[in-house]
């Protein structure tokens, strides 16, 4: 067994190795059950607000909480990397012509970049006390990231539920180790929103019936990435030119002013192809150049047909006369969902 010294020296030097590998947040938590959490998470999905992710239903059990997942659990360690922004997320709000994709999606596959970092950080966790058991999660397992990372000091979950840190602003890419050990937790972060209302206001579809609380449905993220059908006609024209996730609600957070760029993971500096691209380039794309110009990118998960789609919804809403020959070539789609899509932009730029 380690001894609490020793366990708290081994803590000191995790620490230091995880700012090493990249990361630019680290805390603590215990591996308990939250009660509070798993009532929150219960009450989203019986309201509905999951859309078609039928996963957050199906694993809810197992996310109540790190022990309900794996019971020998004693500690969360919670990292998060940043990939803070240089310029203004929602300066091509102004430019209908150009594709606004999320900052998270412009620069390299956050998935690889942060679990290869773990498996890095677990590796050396292993080696300096061998009798460690550990398991490492980043937004692919039923695991609570964000309330965990509240719990662990990194930030607090904000009124747009994402979590807001005071240093990096809304701008964390979020992963968990959980391990047999007994660290000393950090002190849960306190909720800094107070009476703004920046994020609510901002969200251009209307995404949350209170704060707090999501509506996925109605939320421009869940309706370009994870939504495969045809786009909910209410939603299309405050889409804009969104064509691959959302950032307003996050960009206007007044705590971003903290936020420095320098501290971004040097994997997600963005693709200057991403930055301000052509829609009439993307209009263009068949699978196999779709796959080619995505290699790499978390774009790529959603596949060409649903990229096309949320071009085409894109392309309408621009007013851009110039769009009209690559909107005419995809009216014959072999995708259905495409198709129509094109007929609705076609019928919006004549």
């Amino acid at each position: 067994m380690v001894n609490a010294a020793a366990t708290a020296d081994l803590q000191k030097r995790l620490i230091a190795e995880a700012k090493r590998l990249g990361f630019a947040q680290i805390g603590f938590a215990a591996a308990t059950d939250d009660p509070k959490r798993a009532e929150r998470l219960h009450d989203w999905i019986e309201a509905g607000y999951y859309g078609s992710m039928g996963w957050m239903q199906t694993h809810a059990d197992v996310r109540q909480g790190p022990q309900s997942m794996w019971p020998a659990a004693k500690s969360v360690i919670a990292l998060g990397m940043a990939y803070t922004p240089s310029t203004d997320p929602m300066a091509l709000d102004k430019h209908p012509d150009r594709a606004r994709i999320s900052v998270y999606a412009q620069g390299r596959d956050y998935h690889d970049t942060v679990k290869k970092a773990l498996k890095a950080l677990a590796r050396w966790l292993v080696a300096e006390a061998p009798e460690t058991e550990l398991k490492v999660f980043v937004d692919t397992a039923p695991v609570m990231e964000k309330p965990l990372g509240e719990a662990a000091g990194l930030g607090w979950q904000g009124k747009h539920t994402n979590l807001v840190s005071r240093e990096h602003g809304s701008w964390l890419f979020l992963g968990c180790i959980y391990c047999t050990l007994d660290f000393a937790p950090d002190a849960p972060h306190s909720d800094r929103c107070g009476s703004c209302n920046a994020c609510q206001t901002a969200c251009p579809t209307d995404a949350f019936p209170q704060p707090y609380v999501l509506d996925a449905r109605r939320c421009i993220s869940y309706l370009t990435i994870e939504h495969s059908g045809p786009i909910p006609e209410e939603f299309r024209a405050p889409m804009g030119n969104r064509i691959y996730g959302c950032d307003d609600c996050l960009a206007v957070c007044p705590w971003n002013k903290f936020a420095d760029s320098a501290a971004r993971h040097k994997a997600f500096l963005p693709r200057a192809e991403l930055v301000a691209p052509k829609l009439a380039h993307f209009l263009a794309l068949d699978d196999a150049g779709f796959r080619q110009l995505f290699s790499g990118s978390p774009i790529k998960r959603i596949g060409r047909n649903r990229f096309v789609r949320n071009c085409l919804i894109a392309a309408g809403n621009s007013g851009d006369a110039a769009l009209r020959e690559p909107v005419d070539a995809l009216l014959a789609d072999p995708d259905p969902v495409v198709a129509e899509a094109a007929q609705w932009a076609k019928a919006r730029l004549v």
